[in-house]
């Protein structure tokens, strides 16, 4: 086995989704995913607590993410304002991520008990990103109602970059969600 050979995270990431892809993601198991990745299980748990981190790992740094380009934004800046810098902080984290993502978006959706963990994954940057705003100012229900706007902003660009072939940036399709939402509610 080769264990001496660098990113051995990454090699463990690309062959779970490889295996993943496959056969699903029940069907996969650690050994599988060590053995793809020419890897021990030891190897695998030094890097994950289950199958299920290879996914969901980078959470606490997605979320920061978005705390910290809310935390980017000016005083002054309205709610709006304020979550608007943070979804354009976030997206050009993507931009090189493209098959990946859409890779690991096909696992999710194709598995219920990962899509609901998704969903738990993006309430919890939605608590953080209202926590945030009060921290700001905001008042409550404005704080809340202004972070779940955001997720679901960010939400419906990426699952349109995911579904599309790469050619236009998470970014763009970020504002044209939020151009559709200023739509709305002008019209409200």
């Amino acid at each position: 086995m080769a264990r001496w050979e660098p990113n051995a995270r990454g090699r463990l990431e690309e062959a779970a989704l490889d295996l993943f892809a496959e056969r699903g993601f029940d069907q996969t198991t650690v050994e599988d995913i060590a053995t793809r990745a020419g890897l021990t299980k030891r190897t695998f748990f030094r890097y994950f607590a289950d199958k299920r981190e290879v996914l969901f790992g980078g959470g606490n740094q997605f979320q920061a993410l978005f705390v910290d380009g809310l935390a980017a934004a000016r005083a002054t800046a309205t709610p709006i304002e304020a979550v608007t810098i943070s979804l354009e902080a976030v997206a050009p984290f993507f931009s090189d991520r493209h098959e990946h993502a859409r890779r690991r978006h096909a696992v999710i959706t194709a598995n219920e008990e990962l899509h609901e963990r998704e969903l738990v994954k993006l309430a919890s940057v939605a608590a953080a990103l209202a926590a945030a705003l009060r921290e700001r100012g905001i008042q409550e229900p404005t704080a809340s109602v202004t972070a779940e706007t955001a997720i679901a902003v960010f939400r419906t660009a990426f699952e349109r970059w995911v579904a599309g072939d790469g050619d236009r940036e998470l970014t763009e399709l970020v504002r044209e969600s939020l151009e559709a939402l200023r739509s709305i509610a002008a019209t409200a």
